[in-house]
């Protein structure tokens, strides 16, 4: 027989059965749409707390002295580390303000649109970053956060891209809006060009709060770390047991790879307990068949005298088995990612994501691989399932068959 033969008997004989059809590709469904949502929905939480520590957190590394550092000391950094890509420096203050009869808190950062872009600190939904020019004459420019409006202006929705804020009797203007990070009623973060903040809030002290490098791809981040203690300690003049002790660097790498670790881990663990459902609907796909097999003992015994073969009534058996499943697959993938779609805006709704320690919203990860992994559940079911009952119609003996009643 050909496939298309085979596929258009499989569908008549399932047609016989609506009932029992249904409920059979129900429990595949129920199986795929587990295994699926498990591991869309994990994998989308997962991407979103790597992306919360930012696209290039792997690569970063912290870099802290006992000593004062200034931009001195990073540009001789640089000159003598070509491993990184780039090493950027943050004046950090802090600013007292009384806007709509609330006093608000203002962590201050100082730094440059290269360091914002590495570090993925900024994601801007209004507006832009600063301008070389704005950075190179320390403007008198800000970016605040999404929360900030509401708190400085009175109103969320407000168009505050080109107005100015007030801030220990200066005057600044707003060039971009930023996501919060830390949603508060009292609390946001203002982000300026460094030696703005040097000059405006630091009184021009020009020491470094923060050093951060970003590690050139293919780098090992470990051995980039230990060099950078060696040459900062002969910068700043320590020795190299001083130098244990007085410079600090760390780096995120270690933490994302215990990250990605566990959450694959649980990710296993979650589509395996889901694929407990499929075992079931595997079980009830060999019991639908083995009822067809007694009920159409006759239809076989007249196949068999009309010339069917063993390996077409095998291939017949198969074939509606495989039928049920790839049906019930295809259902239940786009049922699965549905659940992972409707389960992560649940979770957004209820500011769930900022309880781990990130924020925005989780998006499932619609994967290739995933789909396949539920073609190929799919089909292997159908066939691992279908097909001892199968190998049992296709044993029977034509001359019983005829004689069953």
């Amino acid at each position: 027989m050909s496939a298309r033969d085979l596929l258009r008997e499989a569908v008549r004989a399932l047609e016989a059965n609506k009932g029992r059809s249904l409920l059979t590709i129900l429990g595949i469904v129920i199986g795929i749409a587990s295994v699926i949502a498990m591991t869309s929905l994990i994998g989308g939480v997962r991407n979103n707390l790597v992306s919360g520590l930012g696209l290039n957190a792997a690569r970063l590394v912290y870099i802290s002295a006992a000593g004062a550092m200034n931009q001195d000391t990073v540009d001789d950094l640089k000159a003598v580390m070509p491993s990184y890509e780039a090493i950027e420096g943050t004046a950090m203050s802090y600013a007292q303000k009384k806007a709509n009869d609330k006093d608000i808190s203002i962590s201050i950062t100082g730094a440059s649109n290269q360091y914002y872009e590495m570090t993925g600190q900024l994601k801007l939904v209004e507006g832009r970053l600063f301008s070389q020019q704005e950075e190179s004459a320390d403007a008198r420019v800000c970016i605040i956060e999404r929360n900030g409006i509401k708190m400085l202006f009175g109103d969320p929705q407000a168009s505050v891209v080109g107005r100015t804020v007030e801030l220990n009797g200066r005057d600044y203007l707003i060039v971009g809006v930023s996501e919060s990070q830390y949603p508060s009623e009292d609390y946001m973060q203002a982000f300026f060009p460094m030696g703005t903040v040097q000059n405006d809030f630091n009184q021009g002290d020009e020491h470094l709060s923060q050093v951060i490098g970003l590690v050139r791809e293919g780098e090992d981040v470990d051995a980039v770390m230990s060099e950078t203690t060696t040459k900062l300690a002969t910068i700043m003049g320590y020795s190299e047991d001083e130098a244990q002790d007085m410079i600090y660097c760390y780096s995120m790498k270690s933490s994302i790879d215990s990250l990605n670790s566990f959450m694959m881990s649980f990710q296993l663990i979650m589509g395996a307990v889901a694929g407990i459902s499929l075992l079931v609907g595997g079980i009830g796909i060999m019991n639908m068949m083995l009822t067809n097999v007694t009920e159409r003992i006759r239809e076989i015994g007249i196949r068999r005298a009309l010339g069917a073969t063993r390996r077409d009534i095998t291939a017949q058996f198969l074939t509606e088995s495989a039928a049920l499943c790839v049906t019930g697959g295809i259902i239940g993938t786009i049922a699965g990612f549905a659940i992972a779609w409707a389960l992560a805006t649940v979770a957004s709704s209820m500011d769930l994501t900022s309880s781990m320690g990130t924020s925005g919203a989780i998006t499932p990860l619609i994967a290739p691989q995933t789909i396949l992994l539920a073609v190929g559940l799919s089909v292997g079911i159908g066939l691992i399932f279908g097909y001892y009952p199968a190998r049992r119609a296709a044993k029977l003996d034509p001359v019983e068959c005829l004689r069953y009643q």
